[in-house]
């Protein structure tokens, strides 16, 4: 599935793909009629709570509704809007259906299976989209939202805030410098078990009061409700609902990676960890990258491996930090002269330490993630992770998830036809199916 230059052809790709429904065709839009960014958000409570609050505290925003498939989530915004001045749904199509004229953005902090649907939903109707990370969960749908975004010329930000926090700008600041040389090779890791190596459960449990369980679905194929197992926090181990582990951080974590060393698509990739079961994501991941070189890196390829769980860069690595303890997430590079630690979220450090005693590291200031977002739908600069950066960073990480289902086999990557060259059945995980009846009503 290839970038389309035209709109007709690029609207078949998505109809094709069933993503879009032919009717929907709406003009650009480029600035606010006022000088507010009128906004909804989907989901109230969690992460997406803590970017709506975000947002909020810029002026220039004004909250217009929300969409909450779980009503006991919405205690915080009643409490903020009890006026009721801020319009309330359960079902999200509903909310564009009555909302899409009165918004000129959206922000999306749902669990990652609804990220593309509403997304592309939003975006197909001319509305500008902060989309909490991963910005998918399927590569095919990442490829949509950076298309459409570029087609319709709209304002778009990942949810990757830590990307304009000061320890990470600095980071990628260190890195390119050439301080520790050209970068031979990067170990990225992180503690969290977002996996469960147990079987699927058989029970069924009652829908709680307020939960519409077949919203919450979504594009996922049914099931019964099982308390614990899903909603509200559990659904990141589950595949169809969630990423895992790298899913989750590798989005911030290979962000200054890919930013420092200017990556493209990698040519393949390897798991040599274990396999998901039928129902969820397994932990203890060892995924390995390789990546075309770049001007910042040494020779024509670049290897990039990534650890979670109980899984940690090997010893030879960690004796790189001179017996410091290894923070429990972050990244290390290798260079021709020397090495960057770059804690999540800490200040870089570099090593060895007697080579580096005297040198001063120069600290950049944060910049406002979401303020970004708001200022370039007001006529400011472009956000820093637009989904034309974020979208492709996207893709690189969903290529770890499919990876894990193919243990000890290289797949090497083509990333122009969106499939894999010697593995056809992993081309089968670039997109799921949707659920029956949900292919063109995700979009309406």
């Amino acid at each position: 599935m290839k970038y389309l230059s035209s709109r007709r052809s690029f609207l078949q790709q998505l109809g094709a793909a069933g993503l879009v429904a032919p009717s929907f065709v709406r003009n650009l839009i480029s600035a606010p009629p006022s000088s507010k960014v009128r906004l909804a958000s989907f989901g109230a409570s969690g992460m997406a709570g803590s970017d709506l609050n975000a947002h909020l505290a810029n002026p220039d925003i004004q909250l217009v509704a929300v969409a909450e498939v779980d009503l006991e989530r919405l205690a915080k915004i009643k409490e903020r809007f009890p006026d009721n001045s801020v319009r309330i749904y359960q079902d999200w199509r509903k909310l564009l259906d009555a909302e899409a004229k009165n918004l000129d953005a959206v922000t999306i902090g749902t669990p990652d299976h609804m990220h593309g649907p509403i997304g592309l939903a939003a975006m197909e109707r001319g509305l500008h989209a902060y989309v909490q990370k991963p910005l998918a969960h399927d590569l095919a749908e990442a490829r949509l939202m950076t298309a459409m975004a570029r087609e319709r010329k709209l304002h778009t930000q990942m949810g990757i805030q830590v990307h304009s926090g000061g320890q990470y700008r600095t980071a990628v600041q260190l890195v390119r410098s050439g301080v520790v040389g050209r970068i031979r090779e990067v170990h990225t890791w992180s503690n969290k078990k977002w996996g469960d190596s147990a079987p699927a459960p058989t029970q069924v449990d009652e829908v709680p009061p307020g939960l519409d369980w077949d919203v919450w679905l979504g594009v996922a194929g049914e099931r019964p409700f099982v308390k614990g197992a899903y909603h509200p926090g559990a659904w990141r181990k589950r595949l169809d609902f969630g990423t895992g582990t790298f899913g989750d951080m590798g989005c911030h974590i290979y962000d200054p990676v890919v930013n420092a060393l200017g990556l493209g698509a990698p040519l393949t990739v390897r798991s040599e960890g274990p396999a998901p079961n039928e129902w969820s994501w397994a932990t203890d991941a060892v995924i390995k990258y390789v990546f075309a070189g770049t001007a910042f890196t040494e020779g024509q390829r670049v290897a990039v491996t990534w650890y979670d769980g109980d899984a940690k860069p090997p010893a030879e690595v960690q004796a790189l930090l001179e017996g410091q303890p290894l923070p429990g997430q972050g990244s290390i590079f290798i260079g021709t002269k020397g090495c960057v630690l770059v804690p999540h979220v800490d200040w870089p450090k570099l090593f060895p330490l007697a080579q580096y005693k005297d040198f001063q590291i120069e600290r950049l200031e944060a910049g406002n993630h979401y303020k970004q977002f708001a200022d370039a739908i007001l006529g400011g600069a472009a956000p820093t992770a637009a989904f034309e950066y974020s979208g492709p960073l996207t893709e690189t990480v969903l290529l770890g998830g499919v990876a894990t289902f193919f243990p000890q086999t290289t797949l090497e990557w083509d990333s122009a036809a969106l499939q894999f060259r010697n593995v056809p059945e992993a081309t089968a995980k670039v997109r799921r199916k949707y659920r029956a009846g949900w292919e063109i009503a995700a979009l309406k």
